[in-house]
């Protein structure tokens, strides 16, 4: 996102000294921006290192897939507290030659241990930093069937930049050292994740080089004996007993609770493909991730609502969006029989709009009643559910090739550091993606935890097409706010006039049916008087989501956009400035 790379070879494949000396000699390619222009493919993500692992597997001549899979575990490597192979995410991937929208769910999964029940009474602060909340991971199922079934490289190939620059290093930032410092009191705690984040019982000072030796080893590891090492093997072995029996620090007053991970739920995880959701928006086909995210049926809604109305200003995204949230609350979850289709329809969509009015909604909006059966306006009776607390950690990429494929990638391990246990000599921190589940009582909440559930995510990386064609990829990390920072951003390309790096870039508010519309300074100073005169009510946020995306701009060229300023600021690159 961030950091400086500490060796340029570190990004590249081992195998690839000439795409190296070419990267080199382009005198018009930036070393990091948030804004790039090109041909033959393009790259953003949060972390530069990432972002020239990306490109130079594109320059080698892999694909979308394959250079994805790359940045991605390079962004295990330099943004471990937001991504690692003991994490999960999802794909949407548009394959260019079968003209076809593909997405991938490596969501973790609860053991098969879990009930309804398993959360009940236990403070959400102490079960986020516990082996009771690390999830059955995907990420390597996820980079396995991607690479299988659309990709070029082997997984050992694609291993290859992440195991460069963990050995080597990347010099450390200000963030990667205030993240660790907000860390440090958990992090103590446990002896292996303090010999690796705490080195002289202190976060890695600002301008260090930071390595992590296990990691390489680790990723070596697997790419060398396969998938099979994780999903049953040694590694796995290794991973449950850390979660079962965590490697609590002698003295400690913290209450660490064991978790209920066992082999055999390893063995049984599977990332299936599932069909995209799909919605129009103003003669635009935007696809996105179906349950059990519940991105693409909430980004979906909140547009069909938006297109049912006369106008569109910021009063009605965030009408649209406490809607929207509302059914994401009653319906979506990891259950049979999501009414999907209902939610996403034009029928339901205007029974929802015509709730909208010229002054904000009561707090909290009911669900509605996706029942099929439209007609006037149909005030709801239903109870709203609570937003569950979702981590503002994530991290998401956005790839595009010269053959036309792209890529929206959202991967993550929950919470800044996930649970904040650090598999010893492995140099991989588990997730807590458990927390996202509802921890109850509550009776017919969708989202409760079970047996091999997944629980449910906001992750919502999304494309859309325009007559069949891709033109914009989008996504963002940011907990339940990537719904709003997507459709935000949505709105700003295609409502609001704003070209993409201005819809990146403009200050955002956030409104989950909540009492209050969390919202960035610079959007209250800009906004906040109009919109408290429609009644709507604020509280601050410094910061909302940390977007990635590329859009399609003719003739074969293509722009690539990350923050300009959100954490730090991201990095977007193209494989040629010239045609």
């Amino acid at each position: 996102m961030r950091r400086a790379i500490f060796s340029a070879a570190a990004v590249l494949l081992s195998l690839a000294s000439a795409p190296a000396a070419a990267a080199q000699q382009q005198p018009h390619q930036p070393q990091k921006a948030p804004v790039a222009e090109g041909y033959g493919g393009a790259v953003a993500t949060v972390d530069l290192d990432a972002t020239k692992a990306a490109i130079s597997v594109l320059r080698k001549g892999g694909n979308a897939v394959d250079a994805a899979v790359a940045a991605g575990a390079v962004l295990g490597v330099t943004e471990p507290y937001s991504a690692g192979l003991a994490g999960g995410g999802f794909m949407v991937y548009y394959d260019a030659e079968k003209r076809k929208v593909f997405t991938i769910d490596g969501r973790e999964t609860a053991p098969r241990a879990m009930t309804s029940r398993s959360l009940e009474g236990i403070p959400f602060d102490e079960a986020v930093t516990s082996g009771l909340s690390a999830g059955v991971p995907g990420t390597v199922a996820n980079w396995d069937v991607a690479l299988k079934k659309f990709g070029t490289l082997s997984l050992k190939q694609a291993l290859q930049p992440a195991i460069e620059v963990a050995s080597k290093g990347f010099v450390v930032d200000q963030t990667f050292h205030d993240q660790t410092a907000a860390n440090a009191d958990r992090f103590k705690d446990f002896t292996s994740t303090a010999r690796l984040y705490l080195p002289n019982g202190a976060p890695p000072p600002v301008g260090s080089v930071f390595r992590n030796p296990e990691l390489a080893a680790t990723y070596r590891e697997l790419g060398k004996r396969g998938p099979g090492w994780l999903y049953g093997g040694r590694l796995g072995q290794e991973i449950v007993a850390t979660v079962k029996k965590p490697p609590v620090t002698p003295g400690t007053t913290r209450n660490v609770r064991p978790g209920l991970m066992e082999l055999s739920d390893l063995r049984a995880y599977r990332a299936p493909l599932r069909e995209p959701t799909k919605v129009s928006y103003k003669g635009l086909d935007v696809y996105g991730m179906a349950p059990p995210s519940s991105g693409g049926s909430t980004v979906g809604e909140a547009l069909n609502i938006l297109e049912a109305l006369p106008q569109v200003g910021l009063h009605e995204y965030l009408e649209a969006s406490r809607l929207a949230f509302a059914d994401r609350g009653a319906y979506v979850g990891d259950i049979p029989r999501v009414p999907l289709k209902e939610l996403l329809s034009d029928g339901f969509a205007k029974e929802r709009a015509c709730l909208i009015g010229q002054t904000a909604m009561a707090h909290p909006a009911a669900p509605g009643n996706p029942d099929g059966r439209y007609g006037a306006c149909e005030q709801p009776t239903g109870a709203a559910t609570p937003i569950a607390k979702e981590g503002p950690e994530t991290t998401h990429l956005v790839v595009a090739d010269r053959w036309g494929n792209v890529l929206a990638y959202n991967l993550t391990i929950e919470s800044t550091g996930g649970n904040g246990i650090v598999v010893p000599g492995r140099g991989v921190l588990l997730n807590n993606e458990l927390t996202d589940f509802t921890f109850g009582p509550a009776p017919g909440d969708p989202n409760l935890p079970g047996p091999g559930k997944r629980p449910r995510s906001s992750m919502a990386p999304t494309l859309v097409f325009d007559d069949g064609r891709p033109v914009l990829a989008v996504g963002s990390p940011g907990g339940s706010t990537i719904i709003t920072t997507v459709l935000q951003i949505l709105l700003n390309r295609y409502d609001f006039g704003m070209n993409l790096p201005e819809a990146l870039a403009a200050p955002r508010a956030t409104q989950r049916n909540t009492a209050q519309t969390q919202a960035e300074p610079a959007f209250l100073a800009a906004h906040q008087a109009e919109l408290e005169a429609q009644g709507h009510t604020f509280a601050p946020n410094p910061e909302i989501g940390a977007a990635t995306a590329l859009e399609f701009l003719g003739r074969g060229r293509v722009q690539a956009v990350a923050e300009p300023t959100r954490r730090g600021g991201g990095s977007a690159m193209v494989v040629s400035t010239r045609r």
